[in-house]
C-alpha cells in the first residue's frame, strides 16, 4: 500500500476573529458556525498565535480525547478554573495529573462507593423529611435551590464523613454554603472559597495527628499512596483535590437533578413508570447499594436530561504537536473546543434530538450509537472520576423521594438557560408539591 501523501488542508470557517468561551455570544455562535461550516470549524484568533477549531465531529472527537489523547493538554478556560480549584485533576495535566489520578482511582471502586452512599442515604432521609412537611402545608419548592443544598451536604459527607458535622458546630453553621448561594464564581468567590483552605489543613493535621477511624473520601486520600515512590500526597496537594470535589462534586449533580425533575414534572408519564419501578424493586424503603443497578428508567430519565443539558457545555484541549483528523491539519497549539450540547444534538445520532426521549437510552440503542456520540462527563483517559458515583447519588435521591411526592412544574416565566462555566438554568424552577 502506497503512503498517504495528500497533504491535510484548514477546515473553513468564518473570517471574522473569534475567541470561544463560556458564555452567551459563544452558546449562539456555535450552531451558526456548524450549519455553515459542518463539524470541523476554524476560527481565526484575534491577538494570539493559533486559530481555535470547534469541533462536533464524534469520530474527531473520540481522536482527541481517546485515540490520540497524549497529544493533547488542557485548553483554554482552566486557567480561570485553577484560581479557584487550584491544581487538582480537573485542571491539571502530564505526569502530575496521571500520579493523583492513580491514587484517587481506589477512591471510587463500587466496593468503597457502596460503603459511602450511606451519607447520601441519610442526606435524602433527612430531606425527606423536610419535604413531608412542605407538601403537609401544600408548599411551593424551589427545586433548584434543594438541589444545589443537597447536592452540596452529600459531598461535604461523603468527603468528611462525621467530621463535617463537627466544622458546622465549630463554624455555627455550614461554612461553604455559600457557594449555592453565589454562582457567580467571580473573583471575591475564588477568594472566599479558598479562605476555607485554612479550615481544611487544619481537620487534614487533626486527621494526620490523631489518626481516627474514618471511612469517608477524605480518609481514603489521605491513605493514598504513590505506587512508584510510597509517597501520600502533600496538605496542598489533599486541598487542592478537596476543593475539586467540593465545586465539581455537587455542581453537576445539582444542575442534572434540577432538570430531571423539569423533567418528570412535564412528563408524568416517565415519572409514574420511575415511581412504579422503584417500588416494585425496594418494596417502598430506601434503595439498597445493590438494588440501583435495576433502576433501569430512572437511568434513562437521567441520561436524557444529561444530553438535553450536560452541565458541561464546552470544553478544550490544545494541540501538544502538529496532529491530522481526516483531510483537515490541527497544527501544534491550535485549541479544540468541544461542546456536548451540540454534539448531543447532532442529527446522525439523534433523531427527532429535541424531543425529550428516554428511551435512547435503552440498551439495544445504546449498543448501535457511536460511542463519542454522548459524553456528558468527557471521554477517555480524562473522563470523570466521579460519574459513576455521582448517578448512584442521584438514583438514590429519586429513590427515595418518587415514591413519596408528586412535583406540579409551576410555569412562571419562560424557561431560559445560562451558558457559562456550567449550564443552568437561568432561573429556579419552582413546584407545588404534593404526596402521593
Amino acid at each position: 500500500m502506497s503512503a498517504d501523501t495528500h497533504q491535510p488542508a484548514l477546515p473553513p470557517g468564518p473570517a471574522t476573529p473569534f475567541t470561544p468561551d463560556t458564555n452567551e455570544a459563544t452558546f449562539a455562535a456555535i450552531p451558526r458556525w456548524l450549519g455553515e461550516y459542518g463539524d470541523v470549524v476554524r476560527l481565526p484568533s484575534e491577538g494570539r498565535r493559533h486559530d481555535s477549531y470547534l469541533l462536533n465531529d464524534a469520530d474527531a472527537i473520540r481522536h482527541v480525547l481517546v485515540k490520540n489523547h497524549a497529544n493533547y493538554r488542557k485548553g483554554p478556560g482552566f486557567n480561570r478554573v485553577k484560581m479557584l480549584l487550584g491544581n487538582g485533576i480537573i485542571v491539571s495535566d502530564g505526569p502530575f495529573w496521571r500520579r493523583q489520578r492513580r491514587m484517587i482511582q481506589p477512591a471510587f471502586g463500587r466496593k468503597v462507593l457502596a460503603r459511602l452512599l450511606r451519607f447520601v442515604e441519610q442526606a435524602n432521609a433527612a430531606r425527606r423529611e423536610r419535604w413531608q412537611d412542605a407538601a403537609a402545608g401544600g408548599a411551593i419548592l424551589d427545586i433548584t435551590a434543594e438541589a444545589a443544598d443537597l447536592s452540596l451536604e452529600v459531598i461535604l459527607r461523603t468527603l468528611f464523613g462525621e467530621d463535617f458535622d463537627r466544622l458546622v458546630d465549630r463554624q455555627g453553621g455550614n461554612p461553604f454554603a455559600f457557594l449555592t448561594e453565589d454562582l457567580t464564581r467571580d473573583m471575591q468567590v475564588v477568594l472566599r472559597f479558598r479562605g476555607l483552605m485554612k479550615l481544611m489543613q487544619e481537620l487534614i493535621h487533626w486527621r494526620r495527628e490523631t489518626r481516627p477511624e474514618r471511612d469517608d473520601f477524605l480518609a481514603l486520600f489521605l491513605a493514598a499512596r504513590d505506587r512508584d515512590t510510597g509517597e501520600a500526597m502533600s496538605d496542598k496537594e489533599l486541598i487542592d483535590e478537596l476543593m475539586t470535589f467540593i465545586i465539581a462534586g455537587h455542581e453537576t449533580s445539582a444542575i442534572t437533578l434540577n432538570w430531571c425533575w423539569y423533567f418528570l414534572a412535564r412528563h408524568p408519564e416517565w415519572a409514574t413508570r420511575a415511581r412504579e419501578e422503584i417500588e416494585d424493586v425496594t418494596g417502598g424503603a430506601m434503595p439498597a447499594p445493590e438494588q440501583l443497578a435495576r433502576f433501569e428508567t430512572v437511568r434513562r430519565v437521567m441520561n436524557e436530561a444529561l444530553r438535553l443539558y450536560p452541565p458541561v457545555w464546552l470544553f478544550s484541549r490544545t494541540a501538544l504537536d502538529d496532529d491530522r483528523i481526516g483531510d483537515y491539519a490541527i497544527p501544534a497549539g491550535t485549541d479544540l473546543f468541544i461542546s456536548p450540547y451540540y454534539l448531543h444534538r447532532h442529527p446522525a445520532h439523534w433523531p427527532d434530538a429535541e424531543r425529550f426521549d428516554p428511551d435512547r437510552f435503552a440498551p439495544e440503542r445504546e449498543k448501535a450509537r457511536h460511542p463519542t456520540a454522548f459524553i456528558p462527563f468527557s471521554a477517555g483517559p480524562r473522563r470523570c472520576i466521579g460519574d459513576h458515583f455521582a448517578l448512584l447519588e442521584m438514583q438514590i435521591h429519586f429513590g427515595c423521594m418518587l415514591p413519596a411526592f408528586r412535583l406540579e412544574y409551576l410555569d412562571e416565566q419562560p424557561l431560559a438557560l445560562e451558558p457559562f462555566i456550567n449550564l443552568r438554568t437561568r432561573h429556579h424552577l419552582r413546584y407545588r408539591i404534593a404526596r402521593h
